[in-house]
């Protein structure tokens, strides 16, 4: 279940939403304006919001706009137009989602749930590792070194990702043919040899010279921060 900060001035719908949502075992704070929501929003911390945007004291729009300066919890917005370019408005504004007036609790709390389960898969996916000046996307499997992009072939990104995410520890060559060329039997060390070699030119060093890629002579390799 999550914590859901309604924003919604109509006390029959505010009430009824948060006896729903309760009900479905959410934590919900609810308010009537968009001056309460804005104080509340930072010392909350809510994982949604539900934005009613014909409030009392202030434009829709403009509480999205004032939300996202302060945070990027997922917004989904209450509207009683069924107007395409003002939906499109809202979004591009800042909304995730909206749902159109009238609109039943049990529809409201599925659009929750499905909020709530794209928002928890994208928080799970692997963030960039930074390692110095070297920058790796396993999301979109692109990297860069001091803000230049590498052209990796699939196996060498692979190589770098492996060991990026393993920092400062010697990786055997037995694990590298294991994990990342899929080989668990052993073999194709040369193979490892001339990955790490490639890697290393385009990483701009070399093996009398490393940064990054070290080979710890009759173990493996590790890649470390060249930074002091």
């Amino acid at each position: 279940m999550a914590s859901v900060f309604l924003i919604e001035d109509d006390q029959a719908i505010r009430q009824s939403l948060v006896r729903a949502l309760s009900d479905q075992g959410h934590s919900v704070r609810a308010v009537s304006t968009a001056a309460d929501a804005l104080r509340d929003v930072m010392s909350w911390d809510p994982e949604i919001v539900v934005l009613d945007l014909g409030l009392p004291d202030m434009d829709g729009r403009d509480v999205i706009r004032m939300l996202r300066a302060v945070s990027q919890v997922p917004v989904i917005v209450a509207t009683a137009r069924d107007d395409p370019e003002e939906i499109v408005r809202l979004l591009d504004a800042g909304a995730d989602d909206y749902v159109v007036k009238p609109y039943t609790a049990a529809e409201m709390a599925a659009r929750i749930r499905a909020m709530l389960r794209r928002s928890r898969t994208e928080s799970a996916r692997p963030g960039p590792l930074r390692i110095g000046g070297l920058e790796i996307d396993p999301v979109r499997r692109e990297a860069s070194v001091d803000g230049r992009p590498l052209d990796l072939t699939r196996l060498e990104f692979d190589l770098l990702a492996y060991l990026a995410g393993r920092e400062g520890e010697v990786v055997s060559r037995r694990q590298l043919l294991a994990e990342v060329w899929k080989q668990p039997y052993g073999g194709g060390d040369k193979t490892i040899d001339v990955h790490v070699a490639w890697l290393r030119r385009k990483l701009g060093e070399s093996a009398t010279e490393p940064r990054y890629l070290h080979t710890v002579r009759g173990v493996g390799v590790k890649l470390v921060d060249p930074t002091p």
